[in-house]
């Protein structure tokens, strides 16, 4: 029963375009690796100073991960034991500690963590204005609201991210009320590697982030940051606050992604947001309304689209769903019903795993269309077209 209810999903996606912008693939190389005897394992505490003997070869297999994290994603520390970007985000915010968090809306991109979760650790949040115009965070307003509202964290980075957020603007802002600047790096760690501005280098105290969206690793999150004495304050958190035994199997799965990224990181990265302006550009061709048109669409994996003359969100994702092409439904600025909004959210770091470019952005373009009107007729379509990209690639 188990094994069939695996097998039909493993062999389902293999036969989808997979376009969720949170998720992504492992090499090969990263996948057999994933499955070792350490998940059955326990190492709580730190390397070399363990509450449970038996983990010396953990110890040295954190110690290698940590600095090839160090040195491939331009940290000066780096803390791999989060077991998910959002543990990542709570570890943070409960060690940097304070009354009020400032973050961006959730309808404009905001992860849920950055509010429910901040709450729940007893901060009062606030919301940094929008420019819908520009797609991105509205500087002045920004700056207004850390000026009168004091805040002890301001948060930067979100879920749906389609242009980098002004971290050197508002970092000598935040400073000036004794403010720490978190990059919520979830959706663009992978794109770090040369195609989007590293947040340490402009200002940001921590980054926190996934390590499977569009980094291509195991599910599991790591905290990066640039002084001493505030990764402390964050490792010491980690454990014993929000994590026990970290999943230690996920580490080998994630240092062989971090070699796999320092040699490809850059030409992916490049190739992922090279396809995410091409699929938005053929889809605005197509007539379908995606948003920033006159800023180039996106500078990251990501598109978002008002679907609201299609039927809306939930709809449009629903009906692509029966011709194989998975996406989700996304809330945009204007939005306030996150069961039934008025966008789709698409990322396209997947497919350029598997080997697609420009051509295939277009040919995915005129599949979406033609699904939105017969999806069971396309469905065959995808199929056939989705089984010449079966290898994943920028790993080797």
């Amino acid at each position: 029963m188990i094994e069939g209810i695996v097998g039909r999903h493993e062999a389902w996606r293999r036969v989808c375009i997979n376009l969720i912008a949170s998720e992504n693939v492992m090499s090969p190389r990263a996948e057999a690796l994933y499955v070792n005897d350490m998940m059955h394992r326990y190492a709580e505490g730190k390397p070399g100073k363990r509450y449970y003997q038996g983990a010396r070869y953990v110890d040295e297999l954190e110690e290698y991960v940590t600095k090839k994290a160090e040195d491939v994603l331009g940290a000066p520390f780096a803390d791999v034991r989060p077991i998910s970007g959002t543990i990542a985000n709570l570890s943070t915010f409960y060690a940097l500690g304070g009354r009020t968090l400032a973050h961006v809306p959730l309808p404009s991109g905001a992860h849920i963590s950055h509010e429910f979760g901040a709450r729940a650790l007893g901060y009062r949040t606030v919301e940094i204005p929008f420019d819908v115009e520009e797609w991105n965070v509205d500087v002045d307003g920004a700056m207004r609201v850390i000026e009168d509202e004091e805040p002890d964290v301001v948060v930067l980075g979100a879920s749906l991210y389609l242009f980098p957020h002004p971290v050197a603007d508002l970092a000598d802002a935040a400073r000036s009320v004794g403010a720490f600047v978190v990059h919520d790096s979830a959706h663009v760690l992978g794109l770090q590697m040369g195609a989007f501005p590293n947040p340490l280098e402009e200002g940001a105290d921590v980054v926190t982030a996934s390590t499977h969206k569009t980094f291509p690793g195991p599910q599991g999150g790591i905290v990066l940051a640039r002084e001493r004495e505030t990764f402390k304050r964050i490792y010491n958190t980690t454990f014993p606050v929000f994590v026990s035994n970290h999943h230690i199997h996920r580490l080998a799965a994630l240092g062989a992604t971090l070699e796999e990224m320092e040699r490809h990181g850059e030409r992916y990265a490049r190739d992922v947001v090279r396809n995410a302006k091409a699929l938005a550009e053929a889809l605005y061709e197509r007539g379908w309304q995606v948003v920033a048109e006159e800023r180039g669409f996106t500078e990251t994996h990501q598109l978002a689209v008002d679907v609201r003359d299609k039927g809306g969100g939930r709809h449009v994702a629903e009906t692509l769903e029966r011709a194989n092409i998975i996406l989700n439904k996304n809330m945009l600025p204007w939005d306030r019903d996150p069961k039934d909004p008025s966008g789709i959210r698409i990322g396209v770091q997947e497919m350029t795993r598997f080997g697609m470019g420009r051509s295939e952005m277009e040919h995915i373009a005129d599949l979406m269309t033609r699904a939105l009107q017969d999806p069971e007729r396309v469905r065959a379509d995808v199929v056939d077209f989705r089984l010449e990209y079966q290898e994943v690639v920028y790993w080797r």
